[in-house]
């Protein structure tokens, strides 16, 4: 079956474009959650995103049209792709949604769906999700909204940030530690702006960060794994150990060695 929205990376392109548009996300939210409520219990969702401008308006959107299918939501704000699906799973969340656009430049946005377990949704499920938002933006049908006392609620998880800086630290062991070595990080002033350089910290190194700081209109911009060029520089200026550059919304990284010469990416 041909898909119009999804692709290999849930749904991408230009932001309030078709169909990255507020009406696109409403739709995916009430077909998303017709297949994952939970009857008369309120099933949950977690929303995170990069730093695009656009995350606002495709956040709220979603999460009207979750509350709309009597879901919670649990925004998470700006966070790492795997961090909401780390997230999803520990707070046992129905679903989990990424608003990012990963590598792509600033204009560009995307909605990627998480099962409960953490990881993607199957094709199977994304073509019959696609359907249904086709045929409600179509208005071949409605969706089956609930009553209003039924509606979900929506709410910040203000130690989101900490909760995975502490589940990623715990990935490293604990007879090892980062002191007396020196870390570049290139954030991409993107969504782990604040945790890569957090974390790097409590373990040790000495971090010193680059593109940490988002406008909502500078992620990837010259900077990050699809501009290296600054890291290789900084890490040579610093005297680094090792230098590492994210992506916008931190699932990918490009390492550089002390000398600033990109490590292959078999080697890493």
């Amino acid at each position: 079956m041909k898909r119009n929205l999804f692709g290999t990376d849930g749904i991408r392109g230009r932001a309030n474009s078709h169909p990255i548009t507020a009406e696109v996300a409403l739709a995916l939210a009430q077909a998303a959650g017709s297949r994952f409520h939970r009857g008369d219990k309120h099933a949950s969702v977690v929303i995170g995103k990069d730093t695009r401008l656009s995350g606002y308006m495709l956040e709220n959107a979603l999460t009207s049209g979750f509350m709309a299918m009597g879901m919670d939501v649990v925004l998470l704000g700006p966070l790492p792709t795997p961090a909401v699906a780390s997230l999803t799973r520990s707070l046992r969340a129905d679903l989990g949604v990424m608003i990012s656009a990963s590598h792509n430049v600033a204009t560009d946005n995307g909605i990627k769906l998480f099962g409960p377990d953490g990881y993607k949704l199957s094709d199977s499920i994304e073509s019959e999700i696609e359907t249904d938002i086709e045929a409600y933006l179509g208005n071949a049908h409605q969706p089956p909204r609930v009553d209003a006392l039924n509606l979900g609620k929506a709410g910040r998880l203000n130690d989101a940030a900490g909760r995975y800086v502490e589940a990623v630290k715990q990935t490293f062991p604990r007879d090892l530690n980062l002191n007396g070595v020196k870390i570049v990080v290139d954030c991409a002033n993107g969504a782990a702006y604040k945790v890569a350089p957090q974390i790097l910290f409590e373990l040790g190194a000495e971090v010193v960060p680059l593109a940490v700081e988002p406008n909502g209109l500078n992620i990837n911009s010259d900077c990050g794994a699809t501009a290296p060029h600054n890291l290789s520089k900084a890490v040579v200026i610093h005297q680094a150990d090792i230098g590492i550059a994210l992506d916008g919304d931190a699932d990918r990284l490009i390492v550089v060695d002390e000398t600033g010469k990109a490590v292959d990416g078999d080697q890493i």
